[in-house]
């Protein structure tokens, strides 16, 4: 397994506008194409994050499900939405270890 841990730093006080959205609409969309393994918003350090964390058997998967979900009028439809309260976004793919309870 692999996780795809996605970080987004948003504008002061954006967050909950941008949740708010993202339930309604962009969820469904996510989780129909993708398993998602926890949704975080940051409280102490950086501050207007919000961290994503994705499950894949292996990248071979992980390309497959995003291109399906790329190709989705829907989701095509729900990525403008969100652009104007989007600072910067970090994609990082991590390998849990033979001890993680996330294997």
């Amino acid at each position: 397994m692999i996780v795809e841990k996605r970080t987004y730093t948003f504008h002061p006080g954006k967050i909950p506008e941008f949740l708010a959205l993202y339930e309604a609409e962009g969820l469904a969309l996510h989780t129909k194409y993708l398993n998602m393994l926890g949704y975080f918003v940051s409280d102490i350090g950086p501050l207007n994050q919000a961290i994503t964390m994705w499950g894949y058997k292996d990248m071979v998967e992980r390309e497959e499900l995003r291109a399906k979900l790329y190709a989705d009028p829907a989701w095509i439809a729900f990525g403008p939405k969100t652009t104007g309260y989007i600072q910067t976004m970090e994609s990082m793919i991590i390998k849990p270890t033979g001890f993680s309870p996330i294997r």
